[in-house]
């Protein structure tokens, strides 16, 4: 039992309690009773884990020194078993808790640990507790050389639960600077990913150089994804930041090669990267150095916000350089001037340079907008406005804009060019015209009508300007010479897809323009014949206009050539077709009917038939007006009519009635009222496609009647308005329905205001929308109401009726209809009518006994299926009257209903 109890040989001897006395302490380690059946299987086996893991669980209120004792008999006979050293460190980590570092139980479960690290060396949880431990007792170098150790004794796989201790080891105040960035060194090399840590940790401690570069590796590196999600680009800019304020802690590094590979990675910070680069040589001192990047960046940099940025930064150097300057100057004292004699004045440098410093920033701003027209041309070198606005800022220096327009006609591609690069070669020429140096003026006009254009209307127009000079400057005949130089034909002719490859100097010959440029000077300068070819050979080529035509026939006759003019006419009526040849139509038209009248009447009507032919409907209202106009003045009033009563046949619908308007004032010019009403009745009796539109017709009819009734015809207008008011709706066309009302009530009777009612209700039930047999619903509703054959009595025959309802209603239908002649009236309708308050035109009530002949009359007349109930104001109250036995009186009509014919009759008798 001595030897259970003594101390392991493996270990330092147990602690002995400071106070008690040495029976006592020895008879507290003694087992007692209870302890023998464990002390027992114990020395059967002293060798079962599970035997001294049920002892110690046994003697869980025992004194820790009894339980110490325990853990170091098992371990001595366990020393590899993990639990029992788990168990045994947590438990004397606990017992340690709060005690001072210099505590001598600190020490002794130090020792505890490395007894344990003899066995427990490849135990990484072992190894966190003891590095726990030991990170909580401060001490440095000893701290370090145990995380060296569990790294070395560790396999690399469980590194990542050390590394973790480690570096909050090392985050630790007090650590010092070199041995944690050794450390972080090292654990980059497990972990590189997590460089942005190191690089974080150096900034605080303020290591630039290191941190640049270990900023460099991971920009440099290709396959580094940064874990706070930064981008390449916001680690460049980190990078640049980093390397130009603080220059004097990366030397090492080639601060200038990393700015310039960033400004050609990154062209949305080109700027801000010049910026920087100037901003590091003038933190070194080099300011000579740093306004020559100023100056790179200005004519490197191609937007204007990076040009802004380089430009206000490249200001403010200036400023600040010449603020210091002048801050120095004052605040140095006068130096005495000595008494010698001058001879070293030009030997003496006394440094004073602030006026060279406040000219070269004045330079500076006058430079601004001609380095702005920099950066635009070098977005897009082929943008012609760009190159017109920075001539216009050398206006003041001619030599300068002879260079700048030097440069653009040598770099503007015109197939690429934005704009007309024309205009470049003769702003060019207009700068030495300016300057009165007219030689120079056509060596530039030579150059460009030899350079490449995208169109020949860009040649035609330099050409054109050339001429123009020449007149500007009286030299005529040169100015034709130009003209004709540019208009020479090939010496074979050539078909356009032949030309469709050539450049624009072998296809200029088509150019309207120039020909009409040159035209223009021929009649100006030139002689007839000469103007005569030129228009001839521009219709030759086939690029003529109308308005060529015109003005080529203008022009002969104005040389009073006019057979010339007429031939020039047809050839461009040979040439166009309609709308263009509408212009050359007319004006050949009017200027052979001016020229010869009547003398070649034959001739002119052949020229009116063939324009006429010719033009489609809408354009051929003027001609056949010009033509029948002739035919009134020089031919004769039947040929006349002929052609309205074709050109109505031929113009469209729209503009036929004002068409017909003029037809009947002719009509009723030359061959009186006769020819006036065969024109009516055939403009209302057109068919398709000659006929007028519905409203057309209408009031045509109106003026037709209106004509009548001014001649006394009264039948005959009231046969008109009968004819339209078929066309007429009720609802919408009131005034038509007005002016007959107004008719009737002048010149009509009783009779005939019924029957233009009675017409205007058959009207109204055609333009209906919902056309109902008025006759059906009747018989329908009287069946309803028990007014039909009489009821069937007996036992089934309510059934009988209750089926022949609900179930053949459409026969009942048709039987009502087929009855409903002799089927007895209804008590509430009119003798001799079906529908109430419709008033028959058959029935005709007038005398004293209109009421008894109007009760025959309806009793005779036959029952009409079709008749409508459709009730007027005036109507129904006549119906109503007749109904309760009313009396009608005749009265005589007075005379002036009948107007002329009154007096007649009155002469007849």
């Amino acid at each position: 039992m001595a030897a259970a109890v003594a101390a392991p040989a493996n270990g330092p001897p147990l602690a002995a309690p400071p106070a008690a006395p040495k029976d006592d302490a020895l008879a507290d380690l003694l087992p007692s009773e209870e302890d023998l059946l464990y002390e027992e299987e114990l020395l059967r086996n002293p060798y079962s884990l599970r035997m001294w893991l049920r002892y110690l669980d046994a003697r869980k209120s025992a004194s820790p020194r009894k339980r110490y004792l325990l853990y170091e008999r098992a371990l001595n006979a366990l020393p590899g078993s993990y639990k029992l050293w788990h168990a045994y460190l947590a438990e004397r980590l606990t017992a340690v808790r709060g005690l001072a570092p210099n505590h001598p139980s600190m020490e002794a479960l130090n020792n505890t640990f490395e007894r344990a690290m003899v066995s427990m060396h490849k135990m990484p949880r072992i190894w966190i507790m003891y590095l726990e431990f030991m990170l909580g007792q401060r001490f440095i170098t000893r701290t370090r050389r145990l995380f060296d150790r569990a790294l070395m004794s560790l396999p690399v796989t469980q590194h990542e639960r050390v590394w973790p201790l480690y570096l909050r080891f090392i985050g630790q105040p007090g650590i010092p600077m070199e041995t944690a960035v050794r450390v972080y060194r090292r654990y980059l090399k497990l972990e590189p990913t997590h460089s942005e840590e190191f690089i974080a940790y150096l900034k605080i401690k303020q290591l630039w150089g290191e941190a640049a570069k270990r900023l460099a590796g991971v920009v440099n590196d290709e396959g580094f994804r940064s874990l706070e999600g930064k981008s390449k680009h916001q680690l460049w800019l980190e990078l640049c930041d980093m390397v130009t304020k603080h220059p004097n802690e990366v030397k090492d590094m080639k601060v200038e090669a990393i700015l310039r590979s960033g400004i050609r990675r990154f062209t949305d910070e080109v700027g801000r990267l010049w910026t920087s680069l100037a901003d590091y040589f003038i933190r070194r001192g080099m300011f000579e150095r740093a306004r020559d990047v100023y100056e790179e960046g200005l004519t490197s940099v191609i937007t204007v916000r990076d040009f802004s940025l380089v430009y206000d930064a490249l200001t403010q150097f200036e400023e600040s350089l010449i603020s210091a300057k002048m801050e120095q100057a004052a605040e140095e004292e006068p130096a005495e001037e000595d008494g010698g004699d001058g001879e070293d004045f030009l030997l003496t440098d006394t440094g004073d340079d602030l006026d060279l410093r406040l000219a070269r920033l004045e330079h500076l701003m006058e430079r601004r907008p001609e380095l702005l027209s920099s950066v635009m041309l070098r977005q897009n070198p082929h943008n012609v406005h760009e190159w017109h606005k920075r001539a216009k800022i050398f206006q003041a220096n001619p030599t300068k804009q002879i260079l700048c327009y030097t440069e653009a006609v040598r770099t503007v591609d015109p197939d690429k060019a934005t704009g007309k690069p024309h205009t470049l070669w003769v702003a060019f020429a207009k700068l030495y015209e300016r300057h009165g140096d007219l030689p120079n003026a056509r060596i530039i006009f030579e150059k460009a009508v030899q350079a490449r254009f995208k169109f020949v209307d860009d040649l035609a127009t330099v050409w054109c300007e050339w001429a123009e000079m020449e007149l500007r400057h009286k030299n005529f005949k040169r100015a034709l010479e130009v003209m004709r130089r540019a208009t020479q034909r090939p010496a074979r002719p050539r078909t356009r897809e032949e030309e469709a490859g050539l450049p624009v100097q072998d296809r200029l010959y088509r150019s309207l323009k120039l020909w009409s440029f040159y035209v223009d000077l021929e009649e100006s300068l030139g002689t007839l014949e000469s103007t005569k070819e030129v228009y001839e050979a521009i219709l030759d080529l086939r690029i003529a206009t109308p308005q060529i035509v015109l003005n080529y026939a203008s022009y002969m006759l104005e040389n009073k050539f006019f057979e010339e003019a007429f031939r020039v006419y047809e050839r461009g009526i040979a040439l166009f077709k309609y709308p263009h040849v509408k212009d050359i139509w007319t004006a050949y038209l009017t200027q052979f009917v001016q020229r010869y009248g009547g003398k070649k009447v034959e001739r002119a009507r052949d020229l009116f038939r063939q324009a006429i032919d010719e033009a489609p409907p809408e354009e051929s209202r003027p001609l056949f007006l010009a033509f029948a106009k002739y035919e009134e003045e020089h031919g004769l009033a039947r040929n006349a009519m002929q052609i309205y009563d074709q050109a109505v046949k031929k113009v469209p619908e729209s503009e036929r009635l004002a068409l017909y308007d003029i037809y009947i004032a002719r009509a009723s010019e030359f061959f009186g009222i006769g020819k006036v009403r065969e024109v009516y009745e055939g403009a209302i009796e057109a068919q398709p496609p000659y006929a007028l539109t519905d409203g057309d017709t209408r009031t045509l009819c109106m003026r037709y009647a209106s004509l009548e009734r001014r001649l006394g015809e009264i039948d005959r207008a009231r046969a008109i308005l009968i004819h339209a008011a078929s066309l007429a709706d009720p609802r919408s066309e009131k005034d038509f329905w007005a002016e007959w009302n107004a008719f009737e009530v002048k010149h009509g009777n009783e009779d005939t205001f019924r029957e233009m009612l009675r017409i205007k209700r058959s009207v109204a039930a055609a333009f209906s929308q919902a056309h109902f047999n008025t006759t059906i619903i009747d018989a329908a509703a009287m069946r309803a109401e028990g007014v039909g054959a009489p009821t069937p009595a007996g036992p089934g025959a309510g059934d009988k009726r209750k089926r022949e309802d609900g179930l053949d209603d459409m026969a009942a239908l048709e039987a009502a209809v087929a009855g409903g002649a002799a089927a007895p009236p209804a008590p509430a309708l009119e003798p001799g009518t079906r529908v109430k308050g419709f008033v028959s035109a058959g029935v005709i009530q007038q005398g004293k006994e209109g009421g008894e002949a109007a009760g025959a009359a309806g009793a005779a007349a036959p029952a009409n299926p079709e008749e409508l109930e459709l009730a007027e104001d005036g109507d129904e109250g006549e119906a109503a009257g007749e109904g309760d036995g009313v009396q009608l009186e005749q009265q005589a009509v007075p005379e002036a209903v009948f107007g002329s014919l009154a007096k007649k009759a009155r002469t007849d008798e």
